[in-house]
């Protein structure tokens, strides 16, 4: 197994403390992973995305979508068919499954959607005012001025 040191980008970043694990899960889950059900990842516009996962055989009831703690995880499970078929070949797979994606900070599960077999679920990064960049002013009159303006509006309160 590949192993992966991330010390030198400790040493210059900031709030990336859980790159090492989600590394690690990553690498472990790519070769767990059985492939079913066939997925895509498109972007449909700025700060848009769209999983979109094939679920031929699956209906509404069948399937569940869950966010919590930043990932993504949908299943489907069959319910239990109590007839009994016969099949000379059975090439689809009504097999129950899980899927599981990361979600980096401030994405956010928009909706979802199943048309002719296809769940397709809509995401949205929606960045908080806060975070968001802005402008600082560089000058030294203006910041006195307003600390004198706090000081008089204290003073007058």
């Amino acid at each position: 197994m590949t192993t992966i040191d991330l010390s030198p980008l400790y040493r210059s970043s900031i709030g990336f403390d859980r790159m090492g694990s989600l590394l690690d899960s990553a690498l472990r889950s790519e070769k767990a992973a059985s492939g079913f059900p066939p997925y895509d990842i498109e972007t449909t516009g700025e700060d848009r995305y769209a999983i979109t996962l094939a679920v031929a055989g699956f209906e509404e009831s069948e399937l569940d979508i869950q966010v919590e703690s930043g990932v993504l995880r949908v299943r489907g499970k069959k319910a239990d068919d109590s007839e009994e078929k016969s099949y000379l070949y059975r090439g689809i797979a009504n097999r129950s499954f899980e899927r599981k994606f990361n979600l980096a900070d401030y994405i956010e599960v928009n909706g979802a959607d199943l048309k002719n077999g296809l769940l397709t679920i809509s995401l949205v990064k929606e960045i908080p005012e806060a975070m968001k960049p802005r402008a600082i002013s560089i000058g030294s009159a203006s910041s006195g001025a307003t600390i004198e303006h706090q000081k008089n509006a204290e003073k007058a309160a």
